[in-house]
């Protein structure tokens, strides 16, 4: 897996004489964002037609080694209007912005997913293209859908849910486990909601308990023993806007009667102060606890849940969605501005591995790896060693276990890990088994095992 910026271009040439300028009409194409490389080792190709064809076989105007990609998935056209996506009766469906669409006009900027692959489309001209830094190519994986979130299915369903709460009045509760990216779902929450206030987010757990009450609600002047200035509080600086409220679990009895005050009346009383002030905060929460459990034991107020929990989203641990960890690989890779390849033992480690602190354990262990890869390359011993350790229950590696990596049975790789390394072996048998330390037939039976054709992997 390398990180780089390639696409489909569709020139749209006219008759250079016939137009202002003698220039050419401008060039619309598309740009990979992330998912499996395509054939052609440049990564750009050029056609004069009106129409390309989409697919994985041979022959099509731009082929994709993507498993998920029908033989002949999708259109693009050039229609008097601009470029139209037409998808052609594929088997996983054409998407633009996270919708499954049959026939879609094409903006700049869409975001087009075919099978396991995402783009962006543009329209800049062929002069004015260049391959993005590794930052642009982060920024635009990171905004490229409509709620901001990197993955597939279970991400984009959480998108639409997050696309029809926003730009209601109703307070969120956002549930899931410490490190999956809640704070990232409330700030897509904030920016679709509409609100031209400004999003504030606050950890009610990192702050003690006699100080949350005062960064809450603020402070007047003389209200106790060295408040000598008056302080307007995080829910008024957030008046118009938004207001975050992570780990809400661990806030104080005493500071959650006072919110309820505020949800209920729509105003706030600072600490000394004697007239409530009017506000409009939307309230965001979150928490990796459960807070029923916790109303149960009398440590979280049940009326402030109700209010608090209008509706509700789950963040799935990133062990429920292990299929986003190549494009989470790729966004991180980015954002540290490097191009490595992956190697197969690095991915399985990975995909083997639970992840208790999810996304943002993942994040530090691709920090890790490239700042220990000297080469382009990211080994397994580039890994945090307890993530190396998952594949001693996979049978490797051979030296650090003191036997041959085929002695003794060892469980078969799940089907998407199977699938990822046919694509890096290009279908090749004898590469594969090398590479697990197995015989041909052994990744044989594999392939029978999940119904996968080798030949579907293998260069035309």
């Amino acid at each position: 897996m390398s990180v780089t910026g390639q696409g489909l271009f569709l020139t749209t040439k006219g008759d250079e004489a016939g137009e202002p300028g003698g220039q050419r009409a401008p060039i619309a194409g598309l740009i990979r964002i992330f998912g499996v490389e395509p054939e052609s080792s440049s990564g750009v190709l050029v056609f004069t037609t009106k129409a390309a064809v989409i697919g994985r076989e041979a022959g099509v105007d731009f082929q994709l080694r993507d498993p998920a990609v029908s033989r002949r998935h999708a259109l693009i056209e050039r229609t008097p209007k601009g470029h139209l996506l037409r998808d052609l009766g594929s088997s996983n469906g054409s998407f633009v912005n996270g919708r499954r669409v049959v026939e879609q006009e094409l903006r700049p900027n869409d975001r087009i997913r075919l099978g396991d692959t995402l783009f962006r489309f543009t329209d800049r001209g062929a002069e004015t293209h260049g391959e993005e830094t590794p930052e642009e190519r982060a920024a635009l994986v990171l905004a490229s859908g409509d709620s901001g979130l990197i993955g597939g299915v279970r991400m984009e369903l959480l998108g639409v849910r997050i696309d029809k709460i926003a730009p209601t009045a109703l307070t969120v509760a956002i549930e899931g486990e410490s490190g999956t990216g809640k704070e990232l779902v409330a700030r897509a929450i904030h920016e679709k909601s509409g609100r031209r206030g400004e999003f504030i987010a606050i950890n009610c757990a990192a702050l003690a308990p006699n100080l949350i009450e005062a960064e809450l609600f603020g402070v007047k002047r003389g209200a106790y023993t060295g408040a000598d200035r008056d302080r307007e509080g995080l829910i008024r600086a957030a008046n118009g806007g938004t207001l975050f409220l992570d780990e809400i679990g661990d806030m104080p009895l005493e500071a959650q009667a006072k919110l309820l005050r505020v949800l209920q009346e729509r105003e706030v009383l600072p600490l000394g102060g004697t007239r409530a002030e009017k506000v409009d905060v939307r309230i965001v929460s979150a928490t990796h606890r459960d807070l029923e459990r916790l109303v149960e034991e009398e440590r979280f107020r049940g009326d402030l849940l109700a209010r608090l929990k209008e509706a509700s989203l789950r963040v799935p641990p990133l062990r429920e969605r292990i299929e986003d960890l190549l494009p989470l690989i790729t966004y991180f890779l980015a954002r540290e501005g490097v191009a490595k390849r992956a190697t197969i033992p690095f991915l399985l480690a990975l995909a083997h591995y639970p992840f208790p602190y999810n996304v943002r354990e993942l994040e530090s262990a691709i920090k890790v790896a490239v700042a220990l890869s000297d080469g382009d390359t990211l080994e397994l011993s580039h890994l945090p060693f307890k993530i190396q350790q998952t594949l001693e229950d996979f049978g490797q590696p051979a030296a650090r276990r003191g036997r041959s990596a085929a002695s003794g049975p060892s469980p078969s790789p799940d089907k998407q890990t199977l699938i990822d390394l046919l694509i890096e072996h290009e279908g090749n048998i004898s590469s594969l088994a090398r590479a697990f330390g197995k015989q041909r037939m052994q990744i044989h039976r594999w392939l029978k095992k999940y119904n996968l054709d080798p030949e579907h992997y293998r260069r035309s």
